[in-house]
């Protein structure tokens, strides 16, 4: 396969828009729709590399070359390739009713290892779990499961919004909530109390940017 449908092909599975890469790479979307139709077939050293990347292929994969013609770093000791990746769902807000695998509450799809067993994934906002170095953006993995162990990170629904914190069971089978950061005070839900909350998994791994 050749640029343009490697693009095509590329951009579907990851669920991205001519417009969003193009954003990306600081171009036109009528450029990067002539890169697809492949009426442009060639393209500046520079975005072969930033396009590849985006579309997390190598600039070889990209262009249909030879691998042998791109750089080698296999023989590199402390350099490990990219494992085969599969795609789980990215989790936004949450609406009322609705189960949490709907289309309304997904955001997108986020390519993970295939050895990694998790379910779907959610954004970490603000900075009530920076102690277990999950921070604001970061993209935590779950494994869905109904409860977790006393003193696991878990997504929990409440109310029909989803937050990550240590899960403590308590007696009267309510449970505590404590996030991984002093300034914020655990959460007490009892059982009496008028509020639904859910366990919808376990955190098991997070994605995290480079700062």
């Amino acid at each position: 396969m050749g640029l343009s449908e490697i693009l095509k092909s590329r951009r579907k599975e990851l669920g991205l828009t001519l417009l969003e890469i193009a954003n990306r790479i600081g171009v036109t979307e009528a450029i990067v729709q002539r890169w697809e139709s492949g009426e442009i077939k060639t393209l500046r050293q520079g975005r072969i590399a930033k396009l590849a990347e985006i579309l997390e292929v190598s600039p070889a994969q990209l262009m249909g070359w030879e691998e042998s013609t791109a750089n080698d770093y296999s023989n590199i000791k402390n350099v490990i390739p990219l494992p085969k990746t599969k795609k789980i769902p990215l989790i936004g807000t949450i609406a009322c009713g609705i189960p949490i695998f709907a289309e309304e509450n997904i955001e997108g799809y986020v390519p993970i290892p295939e050895n990694i067993h998790a379910d779907f994934c959610l954004r970490c906002t603000g900075d009530s779990m920076i102690n277990a170095r999950i921070l604001d953006g970061d993209v935590v993995l779950i494994r869905k499961q109904p409860d977790v162990d006393d003193g696991q990170i878990a997504a929990v629904l409440i109310e029909n919004e989803a937050t990550l914190k240590r899960v403590y069971h308590n007696k009267d089978g309510g449970v505590t909530l404590v996030a991984e950061n002093p300034t914020f005070a655990p959460m007490t839900i009892t059982a009496s109390d008028c509020v639904e909350v859910r366990i919808l998994g376990k955190a098991i791994a997070f994605i995290s940017g480079v700062k």
